[in-house]
């Protein structure tokens, strides 16, 4: 048997750089499997991970392995079947007998053994979001006094200890050593100086009393330099910090959807789910992402997200009314020089037919210069009425920007979801 044994040192962080390889080399199989979990999860739990399974024979490594052929003159200890010299028959499926996992605990005789995993959340939507890309995705900066941070200002002479910059402060000290003691250092070496001049004169010549008064001179310039003290509070310097408004990307997402008497339970269903995964979406691509929801039947009204999707009314429907409260709410608080617009619509089709066509003039003339991307999905197996025909007109002038699919079922979240954001080659 040989052995292979890698004595290379283990890496930091290794684990995670194998399990990165790991999903990149299977990524067909878990992409599948997110697909698969996308269409069939509440909306509750779209924010968690997932747990794939991937078959055993998909994941299988390259072994050594003696191979079956080869003479054999021996008798292995415990045989009580053969004797030395008989000859073995081959077995079938070229060696080993089994180990695969395959044809086990099946009455149907075949099996499969799967290896399973657990996805994070964030590798999860890595995997939803995969080949996605916003069009015309935009980071508008502002100065926001909500988002505050603080960053370095200098350095300051007042502050907390544990911001104290140590640095500067030895920095600080040891020129303040310098200075204070160079003075003090000159004068103990003129008199130094002056004293061994005195010393090596004549005795005759020599004065006394001026050695003594030197010597003196010398004994309190010593002690000066040693009162000098290393660090002193005045040398002490602190990180300043300052709190400056800091660019932001934010974008704001109208969710729009009809619930008049058409609009079933069901529908409003599949609507939160391509909801929530245009949320997420833009969640990934700003720092801040504000939703405002919108409801409409004969009158279009602003609510908060229970409403939305679980208040019940009734009533025709005029969808000109909640592109009207749309462009007004971003006049009023949404101004497009610093946010990114995006509008998500839902409906069954239904509108008044006179209706329509103010639909299409609200967008080209007010709506669409503004905003960022508009996506209509329409929630019907049947035909298209008058309300998709003018929208139309719309994608016809803006086919960067305004995108409209049909959703039959809620199996169809996802694909359509993929169609409306997927990747454009670059120019």
């Amino acid at each position: 048997m040989t052995y292979f044994i890698d004595r290379r040192a283990n890496a930091k962080n290794k684990s995670a750089v194998n399990r990165q390889r790991f999903l990149d080399r299977y990524r067909a199989h878990i992409k599948r499997s997110v697909e698969e979990a996308v269409n069939r999860r509440s909306i509750t739990d779209m924010e968690r991970g997932e747990k794939v399974s991937i078959p055993t024979r998909d994941i299988s490594e390259p072994v050594f392995q003696h191979g079956p052929g080869g003479k054999r003159t021996i008798v292995n200890p415990g045989n009580k079947e053969f004797l030395e010299g008989d000859r073995l028959r081959r077995p079938g499926g070229g060696g080993g007998g089994g180990g695969s996992g395959e044809g086990n605990a099946s009455n149907q005789g075949e099996g499969m053994d799967e290896f399973a995993f657990t996805l994070t959340r964030e590798e999860f939507l890595d995997f939803v979001f995969d080949g996605l890309e916003l069009p015309h995705l935009e980071r508008k900066a502002l100065k926001d006094l909500d988002e505050i941070r603080p960053v370095r200002a200098g350095v300051t002479r007042d502050g907390v200890p544990a911001r104290i910059n140590i640095v500067r402060s030895m920095r600080e000290a040891y020129a303040r050593r310098i200075a204070m003691r160079a003075p003090i250092r000159r004068a103990l070496r003129e008199a130094m100086e002056a004293l061994e001049e005195e010393e090596g004169k004549d005795p005759v010549l020599r004065n006394p009393s001026r050695i003594a008064e030197l010597k003196a001179e010398i004994e309190r310039l010593e002690k000066r330099l040693e009162a000098v003290p290393f660090i002193d509070t005045y040398d002490l310097r602190y990180n300043n910090l300052i709190n400056q408004p800091q660019p932001s990307s934010k974008a704001v997402m109208f969710c729009v959807m009809d619930v008049s008497g058409s609009m079933t339970q069901a529908h409003k269903d599949i609507a939160k789910r391509f909801f929530l995964l245009l949320y997420l979406f833009l969640e990934r691509n700003y720092e801040k992402v504000e939703l405002v929801f919108v409801r409409h039947h004969t009158a279009a009204k602003e609510v908060d997200e229970e409403e939305f999707f679980y208040s019940r009314e009734t009533g025709g429907t005029i969808v000109s009314s909640a592109l009207t409260l749309v462009d007004e709410i971003i006049t009023r608080r949404y101004p497009p020089t610093q946010w990114n617009l995006y509008v998500a619509q839902a409906s069954d089709g239904d509108n008044w037919d006179d209706d329509s066509v103010n639909c299409r003039e609200r967008l080209m003339k007010s709506l669409m210069p503004r905003l960022q991307y508009y996506t209509y999905v329409e929630i019907t197996p049947h035909a298209h009425q008058a309300l998709w025909e003018e929208y139309e007109t719309v994608a016809a002038e803006y086919p960067d920007r305004f995108a409209m699919r049909q959703i039959v079922e809620a199996g169809d979240i996802y694909p359509v979801f993929r169609e409306l954001f997927k990747r454009r080659a670059a120019n």
